[in-house]
């Protein structure tokens, strides 16, 4: 088992240190400007030289992304089991889920800013409400998954609608919503990224990001990028771990 699990991380270390290794000679080779594109080697040096800095504004977006996630789903779990429980309200929905989710929600970021001030409110409320598209029609596919046959027994013992949500429609949906908070997860931290700069916050990745725009700072600014990244894949591991954690649970409970 051991030897498998060292196997499996063998493909991606391999093409991480390919495309690593690519990006360096495409910047040395072309002698491409700092601001444009800055080697890994470069930007890890800036990550060395002031680690505490970037992991401290690591955890003020990770933050941001982790609130606005939670209220996105508790609000999509509302949304999608009523959507689910009524082909009406399901149609007359999903075009207003679907214009949410087209509409290029940088373009009206300073907007929210104004509308709830400047500071940690508007960077929650763009998390929740770009995540929030997403993680309705996961929870809506999932829900509308639930075997039929137990959908029937339910029907029979005349069930309360909370325990047919609890008990039958939410334990279906599970595996829709892990996979939908994936996505879910990209799009908050891009969304928390940018309205940090936007609402001009002092802490997090994208206030950092901007002031390293504002000044020219190209290792600073490629830095926030990266770290934003990596604070990406730690988002996706974590999901991997509870899914796991989770479906094994419901499984057991069968």
């Amino acid at each position: 088992m051991t030897r498998l699990i060292r196997a499996g991380w063998i493909a991606p270390l391999v093409g991480v240190v390919l495309f690593a290794g690519l990006w360096e000679a495409v910047v040395r080779i072309f002698d491409v400007r700092p601001f444009v594109l800055l080697a890994p080697s470069e930007i890890g040096a800036e990550l060395n030289a002031t680690p505490g800095f970037f992991f401290e504004n690591a955890l003020v977006t990770g933050r941001h992304m982790l609130i606005g996630l939670v209220i996105s789903l508790i609000v999509s779990i509302g949304v999608g089991a009523v959507m689910a429980s009524a082909s009406f309200i399901e149609e007359a929905t999903q075009p207003v889920l679907v214009l949410i989710l087209v509409t290029p929600w940088v373009a009206y970021v300073t907007s929210v800013v104004t509308w709830l001030g400047f500071g940690e409110a508007p960077i929650v409320f763009m998390v929740a409400f770009t995540s929030l598209p997403i993680f309705t029609f996961g929870v809506v596919g999932g829900m509308k998954s639930a075997d039929q046959s137990t959908r029937e027994v339910f029907a029979s013992i005349d069930a309360r609608r909370i325990d047919v949500l609890f008990r039958l429609r939410l334990p279906a949906a599970l595996p829709s919503i892990f996979t939908t908070a994936r996505f879910a997860m990209a799009l908050g931290l891009a969304a928390a990224y940018f309205s940090e700069g936007a609402a001009l916050s002092n802490a997090g990745l994208g206030a950092a990001g901007k002031r390293a725009a504002a000044f020219n700072n190209g290792p600073t600014l490629w830095a926030t990028i990266v770290t934003t990244a990596a604070l990406g894949l730690i988002g996706l591991g974590i999901i991997a771990a509870i899914e796991r954690t989770a479906l094994r649970w419901h499984v057991s409970q069968r």
